[in-house]
């Protein structure tokens, strides 16, 4: 059984979802960067390790990411899942979990890295939004793509009422996609995303780059 670490640093919404997805994996620890978020009673509720390594601790962020990391092995994770952690990390961190740690984005990357994401899609009067899994490197929101998920944008929406609809779509799609990770399907190779195996009728209502059949 593969093991997983995530990190948070709120609610933890996403984190939930994987939780409760009953997934063949062994969640090892939730670590937020703050001691205040939400998602680290939740996770104590379920039994599962926590740990705070508060950034504000750190002189600077490459301190802080080789905190992060001994913490983050000390748990031995087959994969990192990134689920709303709000710090950009070092190249030296990411290159250290190459090709097992992945991230959710609230939107349809390329389109709007960075944040306020709804907002801008509903500026340039886009008609469809959505969130992107992809692995992560060194460029902000610009790791190899595992799976996306749309949702339109509605005549009236607002940047909460987009959002929302998004984040039904994130609490799907974040437990597909550890689920394909941890069940042996999912890997990097050559800077692409891969899936191996058959697509299941869940796998099908979403946009797979590099699937191989």
């Amino acid at each position: 059984m593969k093991s997983v670490v995530i990190l948070i640093s709120g609610r933890g919404s996403n984190m939930r979802s994987i939780v409760e997805a009953g997934l063949a994996a062994d969640i090892r620890a939730v670590i937020s960067n703050r001691p205040d978020a939400a998602g680290l009673d939740y996770a104590r509720e379920r039994g599962i390790a926590t740990a705070v390594v508060d950034h504000r601790n750190y002189p600077d962020r490459a301190h802080f990411d080789r905190a992060l990391a001994a913490e983050i092995d000390r748990h031995a994770p087959d994969l990192v899942v990134l689920a709303g952690f709000m710090r950009i990390l070092t190249p030296e961190f990411v290159d250290h979990y190459s090709g097992r740690m992945i991230n959710i984005h609230p939107s349809l990357l390329p389109a709007f890295t960075g944040l306020h994401t709804h907002r801008r899609a509903i500026e340039a009067g886009c008609r469809v939004a959505g969130v992107t899994v992809h692995f992560v490197t060194g460029e902000l929101d610009g790791g190899p793509i595992i799976a996306q998920a749309a949702v339109p944008v509605l005549a009236g929406d607002d940047e909460n009422t987009l959002a929302a609809r998004v984040l039904k779509q994130e609490h799907v799609l974040y437990p597909q996609v550890v689920r394909w990770f941890v069940d042996g399907r999912l890997s990097l190779r050559d800077g692409r995303a891969v899936l191996t195996g058959d697509a299941s009728a869940g796998d099908a209502a979403l946009c797979v780059p590099g699937a191989d059949d």
